[in-house]
C-alpha cells in the first residue's frame, strides 16, 4: 500500500513509522527544515511499544508524487486548509484520505473539497510529543487506533489499512461505526478542554475542589446533549469512560490545548474542539452556556495571540 502522511510530526510521524513497520510504503509530506532534519537523522520514534530509528521518503509541499492509495492526514484543525492544498496533488481516482484530526466539522470540509466516498474515519488514543531535537516521544504503553468506512465506496480500503495496522504495536480495530466513536471521541476531549482550558489546572487538580466534580460534570452534559441530539449519544461504556477520565481525583490529565495554552502557543485548536460544539448545539437547539464560557476564555486568548502576531 502506498501511503502519504501529511507532516512527521507527533501523531503522523508515529504513525506513519508504524505503517512502514508493517510493511507499507509511506512518504512523508514536510517542509524543508524537517525534510533535512530526516535526511540527516532519519525518523527516530522512543516508545513503550517499540523504538524506531532509520531513513524515511520524505517530499515537498508541491511535489507531485501521486496519487497515493491513502493520505493520512494528521495536521492541527487550524492548518485544515493548508494541508488540503498540499495533498491535492496527491489524491488520484482511487485515492482515500483518513483524517486523525479533533473535532467533526473537519469531515464537512473534506467531504466538500474531495467527496465523501473519499474520506474514511479515524479515532485515535494515543500521547505523543515532538521534542526539540526531531524525536518522537510516546508517552505511555497506550495506543488505540481505530479507523472504519464512513461510505461503502472505501470500505474495502478501510479493512486494508486495518488489516496493515495491525501488524504493528498498539490496539487496531476496524469499526462498524466509526461516525458514532468520533462523536464520543469529541464528546470527551470538548468537556475535557473546555474544563481544563477554563479552569487553567489538571483533572484531579479540577475535581478536588469543592464544585469541580459538578462543573466538569455538567459541561460533560452540555456535550453529550449536543451529541444524542444529532443521533450520536454516547454508549454506555464510552460514557463510563468519559467520567472516569475527567472525574478521576488523582488525575494529572489536561487536554493538549489547556498545555498550549500554558506553553503560551501562537495558536489553538479553540474552534475545532469548543467553537464547533457550540455550533453544533445551536443547530439542534440544545443550549451550552458553560461551554459558551469556556469558549470565551480560550477564544480571547487566541485572538491576543492573534494581535501580538
Amino acid at each position: 500500500m502506498k501511503i502519504l502522511v501529511l507532516g512527521a510530526g507527533a501523531l503522523g510521524g508515529y504513525y506513519g513509522a508504524r505503517l512502514i513497520e508493517a510493511g507499507a510504503n509511506v512518504t512523508f509530506a514536510v517542509r524543508a527544515g524537517r525534510a533535512s532534519q530526516l535526511d540527516r537523522d532519519g525518523l527516530v520514534v522512543t516508545s513503550p511499544l517499540g523504538d524506531f530509528s532509520r531513513p524515511v521518503q520524505t517530499m515537498l509541499a508541491g511535489d507531485d508524487r501521486g496519487p497515493f492509495d491513502v493520505v493520512l492526514l494528521a495536521c492541527k484543525a487550524y492548518d485544515l486548509d493548508a494541508a488540503i492544498g498540499t495533498i491535492a496533488p496527491a489524491v488520484g481516482p482511487a485515492t482515500t484520505i483518513l483524517p486523525l484530526l479533533n473535532g467533526l466539522a473537519v469531515y464537512d470540509r473534506l467531504d466538500a473539497v474531495f467527496g465523501r466516498p473519499r474520506v474514511m474515519g479515524g479515532v485515535s488514543y494515543i500521547a505523543t510529543t515532538l521534542d526539540p531535537s526531531g524525536a518522537i516521544r510516546h508517552l505511555s504503553p497506550f495506543d488505540r487506533l481505530s479507523v472504519g468506512a464512513r461510505d461503502a465506496a472505501h470500505a474495502d480500503t478501510a479493512r486494508a489499512v486495518h488489516e496493515l495496522a495491525s501488524k504493528s504495536a498498539g490496539t487496531r480495530t476496524l469499526s462498524g461505526a466509526i461516525v458514532q466513536e468520533l462523536w464520543e471521541k469529541w464528546t470527551t476531549i470538548c468537556a475535557g478542554a473546555a474544563a481544563t482550558c477554563l479552569l487553567r489546572a489538571t483533572v484531579g487538580e479540577i475535581v478536588r475542589t469543592r464544585d469541580g466534580a459538578d462543573i466538569v460534570t455538567r459541561i460533560l452534559a452540555e456535550c453529550v446533549a449536543v451529541a444524542t441530539r444529532a443521533g450520536y449519544a454516547p454508549r454506555d461504556e464510552a460514557l463510563a469512560a468519559a467520567r472516569a477520565t475527567l472525574l478521576a481525583e488523582n488525575s494529572t490529565w489536561a487536554a493538549s490545548m489547556m498545555r498550549d495554552i500554558a506553553a503560551n502557543a501562537r495558536r489553538i485548536e479553540s474552534d475545532a474542539i469548543v467553537g464547533d460544539m457550540i455550533a453544533y448545539g445551536e443547530r439542534f437547539g440544545v443550549e451550552t452556556p458553560l461551554l459558551r464560557i469556556a469558549f470565551c476564555s480560550v477564544d480571547a486568548y487566541a485572538a491576543r495571540q492573534r494581535a501580538a502576531a
